[in-house]
């Protein structure tokens, strides 16, 4: 069973994207900013007072396009506007999980992990913006066990990444909605663009769960990302003697965070 989670950058990459999304071989794909703009396609752009980036208007459909023989669970943090060059659109953002329809789903659930949902009326925060996670239990028949896959999106804060109160909290948050999706003797696996330095007391409140974390300090940025520092995605497992092979994916590039890929 293959698990890959990458952060998508609202399919900014979308030309390199697609082709990899075609041989990728993911069994269950976990994406962190995916952009979902109702009746609308193509490309539009996105604007915060940081950054101007374009972005695909309806990642959520191109995704299930390269994957139909996928199940799309989506679940949207916040809205806000976005412009296709003619007029603005009202885009939702957030996370979604693809899975195998050879893999029989058995169990979803969906929380925030910060804030709550929220439209912004006339532009995009660069701080505080909502969070939500989303997990999904499934039956790996090969293996004969269940499999819990939670994939999670990192509160953003534009002063950094170490702790805070707002994260120690996510955490917590976090932690419920693990314990909520899975079941005892399930293989649980997290996984998504936390937004976290590698010291982060997050690991150990997962810790307490069971879970190990696959990544540590190790680059997961492209060269996409012109900052120094490195860190953002991770992925945990509750039982590393189960773990096939493990690879954070430096080519290609896709997006500016690099893919994580699981075996199991």
């Amino acid at each position: 069973m293959r698990i890959i989670s990458l952060n998508a950058w609202g399919g900014a990459m979308f030309d390199d994207l697609a082709p990899w999304l075609d041989a990728c071989g993911a069994d269950v794909l976990c994406l962190q900013e995916v952009t979902h703009t109702p009746a609308l396609g193509g490309w539009t752009r996105f604007d915060d007072a940081d950054r101007s980036l374009p972005q695909r208007a309806n990642l959520l459909t191109d995704v299930r396009s390269r994957l139909p023989r996928h199940h799309a669970l989506f679940t949207a943090s916040d809205t806000g506007p976005v412009h296709d060059g003619r007029r603005e659109h009202r885009q939702d953002f957030g996370v979604a999980t693809f899975v195998a329809e050879s893999l029989p789903v058995v169990g979803m659930r969906s929380a925030f992990v910060h804030g709550d949902y929220t439209e912004h009326r006339d532009r995009w925060p660069t701080d505080g913006r909502p969070r939500a996670a989303l997990g999904v239990r499934v039956h790996d028949r090969r293996a004969r066990r269940f499999v819990t896959v939670v994939n999670l999106h990192g509160l953003r804060d534009p002063r950094g990444k170490a702790d805070t109160p707002a994260r120690l909290a996510q955490a917590e948050r976090l932690a419920a909605l693990v314990e909520a999706a899975r079941r005892d003797g399930d293989m649980t696996v997290v996984c998504g663009d936390f937004n976290l330095l590698p010291d982060s007391k997050t690991f150990q409140v997962l810790g307490d769960l069971g879970l190990t974390d696959l990544v540590g300090d190790a680059d997961t940025r492209t060269s996409r990302y012109p900052k120094p520092l490195r860190h953002a995605s991770y992925l945990l497992v509750s039982d590393p003697a189960a773990v096939k092979r493990f690879e954070i994916l430096i080519a290609p590039e896709v997006s500016d965070h690099r893919a994580l890929l699981l075996d199991l």
